[in-house]
């Protein structure tokens, strides 16, 4: 069935953690089908993050963003119309899903390949537009559920790679940091998965080495809370580095410390140590991934809940305290 395969289309719109994840589902299906065009729908703005990659022929970006805003429908229509025909032009032999929402599953049916994967365990209707569903295991990490797919196509899985899309690995905002520096990620995309920043503050005030904080400028306010709260021990440079910028950054980092969110992601594979503080979310699925991280979990019967019905005290978060995990951080850095 796919012998003769000349054009792939991925599917992956978002987020930064998850296009992280499918990179090395990229380098397989590339290393399987070294002359196929690969093209990639991507959301707006985390676009940047995969500009330039060698492995990529056509980015194609959506504004999904804008999608949801009902006083845009005329525009949503219509970008929504001229990516169907920009697709269905193209002529893919194999489109792949690996979002598994509804919007990904009509985005797999626009592109009316003869083939269309995703995962029969996807959510929101979105295996009806699949030609072939593939069992992908909800209980293993996100990476190597893409990987079973790779499997179902003929790649060999055996080694795990991240090919990211070049990047300055000297970006001005190096020359205005310490030699050597902790990464710091406070923020989370959902709010319940976030440790409190005061909390990651008062860390930041008992580690050795001085701590960046990294942040969005719309998270701005949470990075100058942990600096407010760090005895003079952190900088934030929330809003100051492009989306490969922390590729750099990250990378010369001692180790990286955060919530469950997705600079996490490249940390992990940088092979930068990972201490990572989790609450409601599943680090089996969504953690970092190799044996050189650490995951700070407070052991309760309710977690992971996935925060599907936020409660009302958070106490997974709440309640993990700032020197159990600098305890546990000290710990393991003695060891490395």
């Amino acid at each position: 069935m796919f012998d003769h395969i000349k054009s792939i289309l991925i599917i992956k719109p978002s987020a930064l953690g998850d296009i992280v994840h499918s990179l090395p589902f990229l380098s397989v299906v590339k290393k399987r089908f070294p002359n196929a065009r690969i093209d990639w729908v991507v959301a707006h703005g985390l676009h940047k993050f995969l500009e330039g990659h060698p492995m990529i022929d056509r980015l194609w970006v959506i504004k999904k963003d804008q999608w949801k805003k009902i006083n845009n429908l005329n525009h949503t229509l219509k970008e929504i119309n001229e990516l169907r025909n920009g697709l269905k032009a193209a002529h893919y032999d194999v489109s792949i899903d690996l979002s598994g929402l509804l919007r990904s599953g009509i985005i797999t049916y626009f592109s009316k390949a003869k083939i269309r994967l995703g995962f029969k365990e996807s959510d929101e209707g979105s295996p009806f537009f699949y030609t072939h569903k593939i069992h992908g295991n909800m209980n293993i990490h996100a990476i190597d559920r893409y990987q079973q797919i790779a499997k179902f196509m003929g790649c060999s899985t055996d080694r795990i790679e991240y090919p990211f899309a070049p990047y300055d690995p000297n970006p001005a905002i190096l020359n205005q940091l310490p030699q050597d520096f902790i990464v710091m990620a406070p923020s989370a995309g959902k709010p319940a998965n976030r440790w409190p920043a005061q909390k990651f503050g008062e860390l930041a005030s008992k580690l050795a080495l001085p701590t960046i904080v990294i942040a969005s400028a719309a998270e701005a306010g949470i990075a100058e809370q942990v600096v407010a709260c760090s005895n003079g021990k952190a900088i934030s440079v929330a809003g100051r580095t492009g989306l490969k910028d922390l590729i750099a950054l990250i990378g010369k980092a001692a180790f990286f410390v955060c919530n469950d969110t997705g600079p996490m992601h490249i940390a992990a594979a940088l092979n930068v140590p990972v201490f990572a503080v989790f609450g409601p979310a599943n680090p089996v699925r969504t953690g970092p991934y190799g044996n050189i991280h650490t995951i700070i979990q407070k052991k309760m019967d309710c977690a992971p809940c996935y925060a599907k019905h936020p409660c009302s005290h958070f106490s997974c978060m709440k309640d993990l305290s700032v020197e159990d995990v600098f305890v546990t951080i000290d710990k393991k850095i003695k060891q490395i």
